[in-house]
């Protein structure tokens, strides 16, 4: 199985750039590393982005490219000159979008993003036309295998048979993660904690505001740390 030092990944939203400085500089040598996303790339855009990357120089940068294949190796192209450990793509996007991601691997590994951990039942069936999750899921990791992406994210309902799947060389980074003792966040619907997670067999879990709005992220994520060792 892929070995990660740490399998801790913070999500870094928000609109103040100074305090989530400060938050990196707490928490980089707890963490494998820091996700940028839409809020925070769109807020600070490149020039943010390195001022994280000073700080620690493990980002993941999580813009989840959907779009034709041409468009696609582009926007590898150019996320591949900031160097991110990795980037995302929706598989979604179909074979040749796939196929396209993988112009410069080198650099950057390209995860693929299954099915939204937002999403129940009801909405996969309206849009996928398939109410079964886990046969969804499948059918997106099997393609992502086949056409040699280096991971996948997937709700931590799914970790079980994701792996199965794919076996032990392939990447599982998994959102979803809430604290036993903080459940105040709703908006994800298929979710578990950082042990279960890890005990079906995630490499990397993201855990953003159940660390980042807490009183004392650094003593959560050391008490996450020590529930996963």
């Amino acid at each position: 199985m892929m070995i990660y030092p740490k399998k801790v990944i913070v999500a870094l939203d928000g609109n103040n750039l100074k305090k989530i400085k400060k938050l990196v500089e707490i928490l980089k040598k707890e963490v494998f590393a820091f996700k940028i996303g839409y809020e925070f790339f769109f807020n600070f855009g490149i020039e943010g982005y390195l001022e994280i990357k000073k700080e620690c120089p493990r980002i993941f940068l999580d813009l989840k490219l959907h779009d034709i294949p041409n468009t696609v190796e582009k926007g590898i192209m150019a996320i591949s000159k900031l160097k991110p450990i990795f980037t995302t793509i929706h598989i979604s996007g179909g074979d040749e979008m796939m196929r396209a991601s993988l112009i410069n691997k080198k650099n950057t590994k390209i995860i693929g993003v299954s099915i939204l951990t937002s999403l129940d039942t009801y909405q996969t069936k309206k849009y996928y036309n398939e109410k079964n999750i886990e046969t969804l899921v499948k059918k997106f990791v099997k393609n992502a295998k086949k056409y040699k992406l280096d991971g996948i994210v997937c709700s931590p309902k799914e970790i079980k048979y994701v792996r199965k799947e794919t076996g032990k060389n392939f990447t599982i980074i998994t959102p979803g993660i809430r604290l036993k003792q903080n459940k105040s966040y709703n908006d994800q619907k298929r979710v578990l904690t950082p042990a279960e997670a890890v005990n079906l067999g995630a490499n990397l879990l993201v855990i953003g505001r159940p660390i980042t709005q807490d009183n004392d992220p650094l003593k959560i994520i050391k008490d996450i740390n020590k529930s996963i060792t």
